[in-house]
């Protein structure tokens, strides 16, 4: 853009009015400021947004390439321009496989027999009709893989645990940690277990350590090359390696370099979730994702959701100069949501040049973190509504819920929208003068107790309402986050399906492990130089 993000927003933000003067001029603005699809109900009133501010930003997003890159997505353009690399994801969950090509290869077929050799090996699961080595039924799943591979399918497990019918257990290795396996592999018996290695190079350094390791334990526990071949299987795109490691070709499952690592939970990275809920329950979770790409593709941006929330992110962030997001599930089941979203978000769009290589001018990307509420309101809560920090937040809350305790789901509620009332609201000095002279206090003591009980309001939130936390409203808000993503990508005009920061750190761990391991000596700073002493003369 010849003009910046920043220069542009920052002067309609230093004229926007407080919320309290927002609300109180306009009674129907929540139904203004509010939308749906997919059995997600967005309020966005409580935001710093006037109609002024709101068609620029509107503007902006039909001045952007939202459109143009979503259609060079669909028709299989390499749209991630540094890579080469097709994005495309979103076909993983399209109903209607048929007459999807790629440079010549039948892309549908490939997905289908992915599809089905995964759905086969369930069944056998469920069926406890997949025998080990020894003569026993399968009872344990060790899921060993990083990054995408492992947040995706590990957040959707949790957030979907009313819906297990699994009777084999589920451990997720990920961390090079070594507690990691040996805590799992303390628990299980490698004649009923199954190791399933995720990394579509099979040369990840964590996740091939924690797969070494447990060939290893099966080793120890007496099993032959045969048994290893039988107990373990991947979902790779390098063949070769797999089978190298001892894993038969019949046991791998295919990753396609049009698939990021993040947005893999679609692919053969999903079979956790699909072993622990279910082959038809993992259809709708891939149903609910192609709904919201539907609505993504075709709603307006007046009412689409990724748009408006990655419109309101561009606005606080370039805007406002905030640095941070919060996302704020209301759902003990969807506690591990923000780690997703971490990764989805700040891994696609933590850049510092364009996609032709130059610096960007404007700040990209929040740094996002949260919890299930109401734990935060015990904890970071008290920043968000007292410090000078504006930190916008998304508070997630699903209307149905699988448990029978009606009543603290109403409390859960209850809290979940009174935050959002106080962080928009606040409390004035004099509001909270008066409290305490309604308490009781003399007039001295509550004139020196009330500047501590005042917060400043003026704090923006999305509400996200979701009709159910069932498999399809997942899969609908998940592919909601990454399409916000993608339009914050395409609006800044970075590459988001990139990360070649995570390379260098990589790269330098290399010298430093054969240094500490005695195998090279290395020239390193004084500070690295003094670590690796310090970590070699450990007591």
């Amino acid at each position: 853009m010849s003009v910046t993000l920043s220069a542009l927003l920052s002067p309609l933000a230093a004229k926007q009015q407080p919320l309290r003067q927002l609300f109180a001029a306009e009674p129907g603005r929540a139904k203004r400021f509010s939308t749906s699809a997919c059995g997600i109900y967005l309020d966005y009133s409580k935001n710093l947004l006037d109609e002024q501010s709101w068609q620029a930003l509107q503007q902006l997003a039909t001045q952007s390439k939202i459109r143009q890159l979503s259609k060079q997505m669909q028709a299989g353009a390499a749209i991630n321009n540094t890579e080469h690399r097709t994005v495309w994801h979103t076909r993983l969950r399209q109903q209607d496989l048929s007459n999807l090509q790629l440079a010549g290869e039948d892309i549908g077929a490939a997905i289908t027999a992915c599809q089905q050799q995964m759905a086969q090996l369930i069944d056998d699961l469920h069926a406890q009709r997949y025998i080990g080595y020894q003569g026993k039924p399968i009872t344990d799943l060790v899921w060993v893989g990083i990054g995408g591979s492992l947040l995706g399918p590990q957040m959707a497990v949790e957030a979907l645990t009313p819906y297990h019918c699994s009777p084999v257990n589920l451990h997720f290795a990920g961390n090079i940690d070594g507690a990691v396996v040996s805590d799992i592999t303390k628990k299980l018996d490698p004649a009923t277990t199954l190791v399933v290695v995720a990394s579509k190079s099979f040369g990840t350094e964590e996740t091939k350590q924690n797969a070494l390791a447990l060939r290893q334990w099966f080793n120890d526990a007496g099993a032959d090359s045969n048994a290893i071949a039988h107990h373990f299987w991947a979902t790779s795109s390098n063949v070769k390696a797999a089978a190298e490691f001892g894993i038969i070709e019949k046991h791998i499952l295919p990753m396609w370099d049009w698939v990021g690592g993040r947005y893999s939970l679609w692919s053969a990275i999903g079979l956790p979730i699909a072993l622990m809920i279910g082959n038809s329950a993992f259809k709708e979770l891939l149903a609910g994702a192609a709904a919201m790409d539907e609505h993504f593709f075709n709603a307006p941006f007046s009412e689409n959701l990724p748009v408006i929330l990655a419109l309101l992110g561009i606005w606080y962030i370039n805007g406002f100069g905030c640095q941070a997001q919060a996302l704020l599930p209301y759902s003990h089941y969807l506690r591990l949501l923000p780690s997703y979203v971490q990764q989805l978000d700040m891994e696609s769009n933590g850049k510092s040049v364009d996609r032709r290589g130059q610096p960007l001018q404007d700040a990209t990307a929040p740094v996002i973190w949260g919890d299930a509420g109401t734990n935060g309101q015990h904890a970071y809560h008290q920043l968000l509504h007292q410090s000078q920090l504006k930190v916008p937040a998304d508070f997630i809350l699903p209307l149905q819920v699988s448990h029978s305790f009606a009543d603290q789901h109403q409390r859960l509620a209850a809290h979940c929208f009174a935050q959002t009332q106080a962080l928009m609201q606040g409390k004035t000095e004099e509001e909270a003068l008066a409290e305490c002279l309604a308490a009781g206090m003399t007039q001295q003591a509550a004139a020196e107790l009330a500047p501590h009980k005042v917060s400043p309001g003026n704090k923006p939130s999305n509400t996200l309402l979701l009709d159910a936390l069932s498999p399809y409203h997942l899969g609908a808000l998940i592919a909601m986050y990454e399409h916000k993503v993608f339009c914050q990508g395409a609006i800044w005009e970075l590459n988001s399906f990139d990360q070649w920061g995570v390379e260098l750190g990589k790269q330098l761990s290399g010298p430093i492990y054969q240094a500490i391991s005695g195998q090279a000596d290395g020239q390193f700073d004084c500070s690295t130089a003094s670590l690796i002493k310090r970590f070699l003369q450990k007591p």
